[in-house]
This record gives C-alpha cells, structure tokens and sequence, in this order.
C-alpha cells in the first residue's frame, strides 16, 4: 500500500466520523447497519472529499 492510499483512508475515516457524528447530517443508522444504502453513500462521499484534500494540498505544495 502506498502512501497516498494510507492518506486517503486516514483523512477519509476521520471525514466519516466527522459526518457520523453530527446528527444534522447522519440522523439514523439504517436497518441495515454498515450495509445500508446511506451508509454506503456516506463513505464514498468521505473518500472522494479525502481525495480532494489531499488533491489540493499536493497541488499547493508544488
């Protein structure tokens, strides 16, 4: 595993509690717990936010 890929899932885990935790954004868990629709949605609006970021920080460094 690279370096990018260990970034990602770390900003993107971090991103994912951030949006777990506030009830304005994540009110319920679904019936079906990890494996619902809006948990999975969730998770893969974390990793492309934490692709983004880390986008726009590779991009200011240079």
């Amino acid at each position: 595993m690279n370096s990018n890929t260990t970034e990602v899932k770390q900003v993107a885990t971090q991103l994912l509690a951030g949006i777990l935790a506030n009830p304005h954004i994540y009110s319920k868990v679904s019936d079906d717990m990890v494996r619902g629709q809006q948990e999975q949605d969730l998770i893969m609006l974390a990793i492309e936010m934490a692709e983004s970021l880390i986008e726009k920080v590779d991009n200011k460094k240079t």
